[in-house]
């Protein structure tokens, strides 16, 4: 069985919680050896599960609420590509 990145990608969060079968688990790892894009959405979700689990407070700069609900907006409106 071949899986493609949106299979890795629904994969990842039971990939990280060792969650998936030593089959499915064997696929996904495979398949991020060969794609960049989905081994860097993994760090990126270990990433973010790190600084989630920190419990320091970080201050955000002036506007960046506002920055992000206006890009978030403008990503939700664009149709997907494809």
């Amino acid at each position: 069985m071949v899986i493609d990145c949106k299979h890795v990608w629904n994969f990842i969060s039971d990939y990280l919680d060792d969650g998936l079968s030593p089959e499915t688990r064997d696929l996904v790892q495979r398949h991020l050896v060969q794609c960049e894009i989905c081994a860097a959405i993994l760090d990126s979700t270990r990433n973010i599960i790190v600084l989630m689990a920190d419990d320091r407070v970080f201050e955000l700069p002036l506007g960046f609420s506002e920055r992000l609900h206006n890009r978030l907006q403008a990503e939700m409106s664009t149709p997907p590509n494809g």
